[in-house]
């Protein structure tokens, strides 16, 4: 199948040819479900964590004698019952994260990005070089190729125009081809160079 690649100015240059075993991929709402719970699950710290009666700092002695005070019997003020106490079945560390095989994450992926091409949410440009790093400039630049809301710029990492521009703007995320994830594709508009389209293919390939 074939893509059309555009200019920084939105005029067509060329059409590319690109696999259809990856743009063209079925639809699965159940795999792409999965890839964004587990993308925003291993964005969780999981650093909660509440103190348990032996982590408490105080004294272990017994408040008083076991019987004939009229009081209820305790043995230590870190009690869960006492105020200051330690909690019981509180937080802890821990990882959230969700498992997904390597192919489970190609296949969410390619389902994700064919389903954007076919809704028009998917722009490929013959390069995201800039010539300057102002944020106003990319706004501009990509307000002539008609797509507003939320996107997603896809280069190569050392393109640092690219990522000066876009972090001063909440609406704009650059990434590297290889941190492109489900859930920034599902979320926004994306926008792709060419090259970075080139290695996007070969790795979903594999």
């Amino acid at each position: 199948m074939k893509i059309e690649v555009r200019s920084l100015t939105g005029k067509g240059v060329k059409s590319i040819e690109v696999p259809e075993a990856v743009f063209g991929y079925p639809y699965k709402e159940h795999l792409i479900h999965t890839a964004v719970r587990a993308n925003l699950a291993a964005a969780r710290a999981g650093t909660h964590k509440t103190k348990q009666r032996s982590e408490i700092t105080g004294s272990t002695h017994k408040p008083w004698r076991q019987k004939g005070t009229g009081r209820a019997r305790a043995g230590s003020a870190k009690s869960p019952l006492w105020r200051g106490g330690g909690t019981v079945h509180g937080p802890r560390p821990r990882s959230y994260a969700l498992g997904m095989s390597a192919a489970e994450k190609r296949n969410a992926l390619k389902s994700a990005l064919s389903r954007k091409l076919e809704e028009e949410g998917l722009v490929v440009l013959d390069s995201l070089e800039l010539g300057s790093h102002k944020t106003g400039e990319l706004a501009k630049q990509l307000a002539s190729l008609g797509i507003e809301g939320r996107i997603l710029l896809v280069d190569q990492l050392d393109n640092l125009n690219l990522g000066m521009a876009a972090r001063n703007n909440p609406r704009l995320k650059a990434v590297d081809t290889l941190a492109v994830t489900v859930y920034d594709v599902v979320d926004r508009s994306v926008i792709v160079s060419e090259q970075a389209l080139g290695r996007l293919v070969e790795v979903l390939s594999k």
